[in-house]
């Protein structure tokens, strides 16, 4: 072992690793739509929705690497082994064919094709051709793991980077209205705080953190940093600059989605937002470059989505079922799931990130403080059962009215709301949590003091 660490350099280039796994299309759609939301507000919904946006995904990814794991499913394994294979199924499905990787293809759609659709047009058989056409290159360079993802890294996200720096800068110079004059709606009027932190649940980034914190330890260990506490310490400065650059992008983006409210209705999604915007200030060669970038650099999303997936679920199979046949079905899946539309892929995506987000905060917080209680399974345990118990509610609440109704749920969330602290802001499973923590130390402690005491 050696004590060699990391040069500015070489933080910056893994830093531009990080930056370039997380920043897909949510992390431009939902800003933009959410400073449309939070109107004169915007500076309250920034900072709530920085902290999960960007704050909790780099403790994430220092998760992995703070406690010495080879990969979410060990971490998530201190809770249990059973625990371990159930979490990481769950969050690689949901970063992958279950929403993720389908929000790719429709914000490519969206932002490319559906502007050029006339008036009155049904899109649903134009998505269905695009989406297919879209998942087919997806297959093809999945099954052929080649240059072009790191082609279309090494072009077409600098390339869009600088287009969005072009878009950004015209409209704030010239401003469809000043933020302050844009009045909220209903939800972000008395407090935008609490519903930009649910907002930032929508980028994915938090759980996305957990599976990409090994490759980014890989990359580090690929640099000849071999100690374990060096490459702690690594991830985290690594992550400290890409935390800079996507606070940038998030505030000039949530401010000019707020400033164009000066010119268009708040708008379905942010993907619709944002062709208007880059329509207005760059004309129809600014809204094309939007959608070819767009479209380039959610294809290498896709592809690096599908390919994590499959060897993920090839492991935890023990290669009983191919990586071909992982790849085929998530690819078809996720065609599938497509074709439901943006706004339908985002407000079912909601209720799943609800119930996934809170044990996903509570297991990066536990392995920051594992130390105080030398990692003991049973603090984890504890602190589980509070935490999903709360989190199963604020999943409910979620819900479509119709869906609660129909499997009487309403019932269940009107006690929630009774009886749960903070349930209102969609953070009901806070103090649950801090209540299992707490049963956990006091177990750990008597442990301590009886095995202390028998010696």
């Amino acid at each position: 072992m050696t004590d060699k660490r990391l040069t500015i350099q070489q933080r910056l280039l893994v830093a531009g690793t990080l930056f370039g796994m997380f920043f897909g299309a949510g992390n431009l759609i939902f800003p933009v739509h959410l400073g449309q939301m939070a109107g004169s507000n915007v500076a309250a919904a920034t900072i709530g929705f920085i902290i999960t946006a960007v704050g909790i995904p780099i403790f994430g990814v220092a998760a992995i690497g703070i406690t010495h794991s080879d990969g979410l499913q060990t971490l998530s394994s201190k809770v249990g082994k059973g625990y371990g294979i159930f979490f990481t199924c769950l969050l690689y499905l949901t970063i992958g064919p279950l929403f993720a990787i389908p929000r790719c293809a429709t914000v490519s759609f969206t932002t490319g094709i559906a502007p050029l659709l006339a008036e009155n047009t049904p899109e649903w058989p134009f998505l269905l051709v695009f989406s297919a056409v879209f998942f087919g290159f997806v297959l093809f360079f999945s099954l052929r793991p080649g240059k072009i993802t790191v082609w279309i890294g090494k072009i077409i996200n600098p390339l869009f980077l600088i287009f969005f720096a072009v878009l950004v800068i015209s409209a704030l110079l010239s401003p469809g209205a000043p933020a302050s004059s844009i009045e909220p709606i209903e939800t972000y009027r008395t407090s935008a705080f609490f519903p930009a932190l649910i907002e930032g649940y929508g980028t994915m980034d938090a759980i996305a953190g957990l599976a990409f914190g090994i490759v980014v330890i890989d990359v580090i260990r690929r640099m000849g940093i071999d100690n374990d506490d060096a490459i702690a310490k690594d991830v985290l400065s690594s992550g400290v600059f890409t935390g800079l650059l996507m606070i940038l992008i998030y505030v000039v983006s949530i401010l000019m989605g707020a400033q164009s409210r000066g010119l268009f209705e708040l708008s379905e999604n942010g993907g619709i937002a944002l062709t208007q915007i880059a329509n207005h200030y760059l004309g129809g060669l600014g809204q094309f470059i939007l959608a070819f970038t767009i479209t380039f650099a959610c294809l290498k999303t896709s592809i690096g989505l599908v390919t994590a997936c499959a060897e993920t679920f090839v492991k935890m199979t023990g290669g009983k079922i191919p990586y071909r046949t992982w790849a085929i079905l998530f690819t078809l899946f996720s065609f599938a799931v497509s074709n439901i539309g943006l706004s339908a892929i985002i407000s079912y995506s909601v209720p799943m990130l609800m119930l996934i987000y809170p044990p996903a905060i509570a297991l990066i917080v536990l392995a920051f403080i594992g130390k105080f209680f030398q990692h003991d399974r049973i603090v984890y345990i504890t602190t589980m059962i509070g935490t999903w118990a709360a989190a199963v509610f604020d999943c409910m609440k979620s819900l479509p009215a119709s869906v609660q109704t129909a499997f009487h749920m309403d019932t269940l969330v009107s006690f929630a709301a009774k009886y749960l602290p903070l349930f209102d802001k969609n953070l009901g499973w806070l103090l649950p949590a801090v209540i299992g923590f707490v049963i956990g130390m006091i177990f750990h402690l008597s442990r301590v003091r009886g095995t202390a005491a028998a010696s």
